[in-house]
């Protein structure tokens, strides 16, 4: 009897594959004091919105194409949230 001995390979495809960009942008944080702010933003801050709510952080960002907004992170007991206004004291997206 003569013995047959078949293999057989299957292609397998390379998974880790080349690095690939991820677009980002640019952008300075930097702290301010909430004293600091913007007196339309602290006018926002006292507005019906937020009147229960207290600056917990605030943080002046400027984008690559050097758009400004401040970033404050609110705190109300236990909850939290994140607002972004401009210097006039407008919702930023």
């Amino acid at each position: 009897m003569l013995g047959i001995c078949l293999t057989f390979s299957a292609p397998v495809a390379d998974v880790s594959g080349a690095p690939f960009a991820v677009p980002s942008v640019e952008q300075s944080k930097v702290a301010v004091r909430p004293e600091d702010l913007p007196e339309a933003v602290k006018t926002t801050l006292t507005g019906d919105g937020y009147a229960d709510w207290k600056v917990a952080s605030a943080y002046l960002i400027t984008r690559e194409n050097n758009a400004q907004y401040y970033e404050i992170n609110l705190k109300k007991g236990e909850e939290t949230t994140i607002v972004s206004l401009d210097k006039y004291g407008r919702k930023v997206d």
